[in-house]
């Protein structure tokens, strides 16, 4: 799978559907939908309240799988889950209002589960949550390992490249699959990355009475797993910290990119929040929106770059560097800005003296934004000291040298003086008369 590509327009989500409040489904009042939480010993490993909720329940919806580990004493009518999910859950639960209704999930349905989904369908108050242990709970257990020292992430109908930022010496990750070649996969990932003497365990069908858990081999295994990590460095290899600044080499790149020294202090001054937006205009490489997304999985970041051969590059490096839901977006800045989901922070590595470009930014941001931007040129230069001017920030002038060989002694080489104009968006700020 690889970074997404952005046609210009503002996203829409496949299967979704509009949701006028909490507690409603397109506008209709709906009743409370008890989720029930199952492991793969089925009914016997239910708790009282658990079996209650399904015995009372007119109609239960599940996975085939699932419904399976009912008995016969259950006498509610029993509901296939739709594929797609969405919108079909939906009219799923509309359709047996106002009957009892229950959802099976496997675990914990709050984790990677369908809980989560339901409570962003009708609002928290409107489902009854009564869980099970989850799989990475079972997991830790057979393991020994504290859960709060382990990492998690889950591959399940998403890309195996979220791993990369994960695999660190001395950690410990737990990965939830669902493809009976994932072992497989995760191993030849492992080896890719520097990884590969790494111990790998498969657990699989835990609590089930032909639970696994066992080296993973190369060998097919059963869709309910989990693959548990002990990430040991290969000698000679070098790991790639979460911190902004990775070597310029860990990236490939044509020479347009924010050299190592630059993007981190950039980085450091679009301050990335969890969960926030950035916009990385004129992206050359991918960089800065490719280490913003590193800092947190729930980062999101939109590169837009016109030139194919760089989009292209972009999307190889976000997939190699772990990032694969990076939006890249075929355009010239100002005019592929518009339609795009407003950002929390801007970054402007290229196009800086393109009419309308830095004021379009700006009008963009959100409240209490982040807006960077680099210049090599006087021109570039030009414009940022005019913008300093105008709205202030910070103006500062990086000069960084290095070490060379200058014939059998070695001299300082100065590369280019970057300028950086850092500024914050002040709240009710609208867009200044004069575009630059």
């Amino acid at each position: 799978m690889s970074p997404i590509a952005w046609a210009g327009r503002r996203a829409t989500c496949p299967g979704t559907f509009s949701v006028s409040g909490p507690g409603t489904l397109d506008g209709v009042r709906t009743q409370v939908v008890t989720v029930v939480g199952i492991g793969a010993d089925g009914w016997p490993g239910l708790p009282a309240p658990s079996r209650a909720a399904l015995e009372r329940a007119e109609a239960i919806v599940a996975s085939p799988r699932q419904l399976s580990l009912l008995p016969e004493i259950i006498a509610a009518e029993r509901v296939t889950l739709p594929s797609p999910l969405l919108p079909g859950l939906a009219e799923a639960i509309e359709s047996r209002a106002p009957a009892a209704l229950a959802v099976l999930a496997s675990g914990d349905p709050m984790f990677y589960g369908i809980g989560s989904t339901l409570a962003r369908l009708l609002g928290a108050g409107r489902i009854r949550v009564l869980p099970h242990p989850s799989s990475v709970s079972l997991a830790a257990a057979r393991l020994g390992w504290p859960l709060d020292d382990v990492d998690v992430v889950s591959l399940v109908g998403r890309p195996r490249e979220l791993l990369h930022p994960l695999l660190q010496p001395g950690r410990r990750v737990l990965v939830l699959v669902a493809e009976r070649t994932a072992a497989a996969d995760v191993r030849a990932l492992l080896a890719t990355r520097g990884f590969g003497g790494s111990p790998l365990t498969l657990l699989a069908d835990l609590d089930a009475p032909d639970e696994v858990v066992m080296t993973a081999g190369g060998e097919p295994h059963s869709r309910l797993a989990i693959l548990a990590i002990e990430c040991r460095l290969d000698a000679g290899t070098r790991p790639l910290p979460r911190v902004p600044g990775l070597p310029d080499d860990a990236f490939e790149h044509d020479g347009q990119i924010t050299k190592r020294e630059a993007r981190a202090l950039a980085l450091a001054a679009l301050a990335p929040v969890p969960g926030q937006l950035l916009w990385d205009v004129g992206a050359g490489s991918g960089s800065v929106g490719i280490e913003w997304m590193r800092a947190h999985p729930a980062s999101r970041a939109i590169a837009i770059e016109p030139r194919a051969e760089r989009r292209a590059r972009i999307a190889r490096n976000a997939l190699a560097l772990g990032v694969p839901g990076l939006v890249i977006v075929d355009g010239q800045a100002p005019a592929a800005l518009a339609g795009l989901p407003r950002p929390d922070a801007v970054f402007i590595g290229g196009g800086l003296t393109a009419c309308g470009l830095v004021a379009g930014c700006l009008e963009a941001l959100a409240d209490g934004g982040r807006l960077v931007a680099n210049a090599v040129t006087l021109e570039g230069e030009r414009v940022l000291a005019d913008w300093h001017g105008r709205i202030g920030g910070t103006l500062t002038r990086l000069a960084i040298d290095r070490a060379g060989q200058l014939g059998g002694l070695t001299a300082w080489r100065p590369a280019l003086p970057v300028t950086q104009w850092a500024a914050v968006k002040a709240a009710g700020q609208s867009r200044p008369r004069e575009d630059t």
